[in-house]
């Protein structure tokens, strides 16, 4: 359900049903109460027939001025002015600690009444999560209100730097309760890609923290984050370095340049090794996008691994690979927009995060029987 911008509306069979069930439950209590009393009275006046026509004047009135006080509760609106009360509404949260909380930063005067309205109408059940904010005017009414429509809730879904987008298609439908098989299939709907201007989904998905409405689908989400990357980038396209390379061929550098480096500071580095490969014809060999072509793995990369043939194994296919292999983030990409100006044609890790970059390829295999040495003594 998407929030809505319109006031509070309240069916009419609520008022009947509100004031039925005040009314009763006023009339159990002051009975019970009254009754109590006139028997405390009788027993000490001995006066019945004045006491029982005093019980037929004071109970209304109770009655009436217990179901003002729950209607002041219930409609009267509490200002908390230009202040901004966020709320948090996680999957699984009762609706109890969600109403105390708002009690108790002010915005509602009755925790318990907006519990007992929320149970009448099941809305206790059917919670919505997301981010929510209060401010100005508000009272026990419009705030059930907008909690049953989610009225400008947003959910938070956060793509990580360097996410395949399988990842992300498991977190909009994890966040946003969308189809993550309708988001893959994105990525073949050239209809869609054409509309926003990309060749492929992948590494075009911004990485972001992004607020968006209770219920978004898959397209709507994925077009959100396309859209952000054109922001985000509009300015790094200018000037570029005369690399040859097209804006799309730098978010497939960039990419490998995410998944290769731990420190922000070799970004440049590590891009210039891919640049210079490039500008020589030779090979990538670039670990991550052997590891994107088999579908991810979560174990080292083996000499087999390396002999399987797909489009993205660059250890056998020259030059880039056919698409980016997740969402690289603004510094990978300035970094692949403007690699370091290095001879390098090498790198291997160093086992804490950083890499030794080489000139030649016996500095490389040097490089690599140090770091197979300092492994031993670790």
């Amino acid at each position: 359900m998407k929030p809505g911008t319109s006031k509070p509306k309240v069916s009419w069979w609520e008022y009947p049903w509100y004031a039925f069930v005040t009314i009763f439950l006023l009339l159990v209590g002051m009975v019970l109460f009254v009754g109590g009393l006139m028997v405390a009275v009788l027993r000490l006046f001995r006066r019945p027939v004045v006491s029982w026509r005093l019980a037929f004047v004071v109970l209304p009135l109770l009655v009436i001025c217990g179901a003002a006080y729950l209607y002041f509760l219930y409609s009267s609106p509490i200002n908390i002015g230009s202040r901004t009360v966020p709320l948090t509404v996680s999957a699984g949260d009762r609706f109890q600690t969600v109403s105390r909380k708002l009690y108790d930063e002010g915005v509602i005067r009755s925790d318990r009444l907006l519990n007992f309205l929320a149970k009448v109408k099941h809305i206790d059940r059917k919670l919505i999560p997301g981010e929510y904010s209060f401010t100005g005017r508000n009272s026990v009414r419009s705030v059930l209100h907008k909690l049953e429509i989610a009225e400008g809730a947003q959910v938070r879904v956060t793509v990580v730097e360097g996410s395949p987008i399988w990842r992300v298609a498991s977190v909009v439908a994890q966040q946003l309760k969308a189809d993550s098989a309708q988001f893959m299939a994105l990525a073949k709907d050239k209809r869609f890609l054409d509309s926003v201007g990309i060749p492929s989904l992948e590494g075009y998905l911004f990485p972001e923290t992004y607020f968006l409405a209770p219920g978004t689908d898959a397209r709507t989400a994925a077009a959100e984050m396309v859209q952000m990357f054109m922001l985000k980038t509009h300015n790094l396209w200018a000037n570029l370095p005369a690399t040859g390379m097209t804006r799309d061929q730098i978010v497939i550098l960039a990419s490998i340049v995410q998944a290769e480096s731990k420190r922000p500071e070799e970004d440049g580095k590590i891009a210039s090794v891919y640049a210079n490969r490039l500008r020589l014809g030779m090979a990538l060999d670039a670990d991550p996008t052997v590891i994107y072509g088999l579908g991810g793995l979560d174990r080292p990369l083996t000499r087999n691994d390396l002999e399987q043939v797909t489009p993205y194994n660059t250890y056998r296919n020259p030059g880039l690979p056919p698409t980016p292999i997740n969402s690289p983030g603004l510094a990978a990409l300035e970094a692949a927009a403007r690699p370091d100006s290095t001879g390098y044609l090498f790198f291997v890790a160093d086992g804490t995060g950083a890499h030794i970059f080489s000139y030649t390829n016996d500095e490389h295999n040097m490089a690599r029987r140090h770091v197979k040495m300092m492994e031993k003594r670790r």
